[in-house]
């Protein structure tokens, strides 16, 4: 059986405080879209950590979205995307007629952002902006952009704040690398 790498074995990239001040600066960027009509969509699983951050931000900013999430997956328990993404939950509310911001931890692919935002469209949406924690570089090819990214990310296999190696590490408080 093969064991799951140790905390002793990470490369910090950001630390915590780099996180916060990452999601801190976003939030601010953000805030003038952002009205207590908007529908904020987390991506789960990953998108919790910066979800639950960046909508504590934006109240602090005197902003007050509605909230929902959206469980889809790409990557299973692998390193990699499987090219496909499943809708394991579909959005709970309405999102007809309102704008909507979708919210994920990492960008690579683009794979999920593009199916949630196609999802939210067809719902109704009268407008769809995307934001994520991360940004990796991605394989090549085109790929749709987020509207918004916290931090640029280098093209590593990244852990923590959401992120995570077989459902293991998303609850570090920064964002390390497995090597």
């Amino acid at each position: 059986m093969a064991r799951s790498p140790t905390p002793s074995s990470f490369e910090i990239l950001l630390p915590a405080d780099g996180v916060q001040a990452a999601v801190r600066a976003l939030a601010v960027r953000m805030a003038p879209g952002v009205d207590a009509e908007t529908v904020v969509v987390c991506l789960l699983t990953g998108g919790l950590w910066f979800a639950a951050d960046l909508m504590r931000e934006l109240a602090a900013l005197d902003r007050h979205p509605l909230f929902d999430a959206l469980w889809l997956a790409s990557y299973g328990d692998a390193r990699e995307s499987a090219g496909d993404v499943e809708v394991r939950a579909g959005l709970q509310r309405s999102v007809a007629g309102r704008d909507v911001l979708i919210l994920d931890d990492v960008f690579e692919t683009g794979l999920s952002l593009q199916q949630a935002r196609s999802l939210a469209a067809s719902a109704g949406a009268r407008s769809v902006c995307t934001a994520v924690f991360a940004r990796k570089p991605g394989p090549g090819g085109p790929r749709p952009e987020p509207d918004f990214v916290a931090w640029e990310a280098p093209a590593r296999f990244l852990v923590g704040y959401g992120m995570d190696h077989a459902g293991r590490y998303r609850g570090l408080a920064g964002v390390a690398t497995l090597g």
